[in-house]
């Protein structure tokens, strides 16, 4: 059943970063890649908000694994921030890939841990 879960869950993920992906490139335009972070860092906070739940009130392994890992596994992106970042130095634009680089680390940071809060507070 877990691989099952993993499989539709990974599918669902997918599909909702495309989406995103999508709505943020209409809103904010394509200058700079603030669908991919708003992607990591919505996903840092699900994930540190799943890890809150799960340790505070004894969520088992089996749904952690499939909304962890397939998922927000699937929804969130390295790949994609790691492919934005250096197509922004190539394209000459040093100083953005930097702030890409800068901001979803302290931003995914940040939201983890909150999410992690919340999970327990919750």
């Amino acid at each position: 059943m877990i691989v099952l879960g993993l499989v539709v869950a990974g599918g669902c993920g997918a599909l909702l970063r495309y989406e995103v992906e999508l709505a943020v490139r209409r809103w904010l335009g394509p200058s700079f890649p603030f669908g991919t972070l708003m992607i990591n860092v919505s996903g840092s906070f699900l994930l540190g908000l799943l890890a809150g739940l799960a340790e505070a009130h004894g969520i088992g392994p089996g749904p952690v694994t499939v909304v962890g890992t397939g998922l927000l596994g699937a929804y969130t992106t390295y790949s994609t921030f790691t492919v934005d970042t250096v197509g922004l130095a190539e394209r000459g634009r040093a100083g953005a890939a930097a702030v890409n680089v800068a901001a979803s680390l302290a931003l995914g940071l940040a939201a983890a841990g909150l999410g992690l809060a919340a999970g327990i507070a919750l």
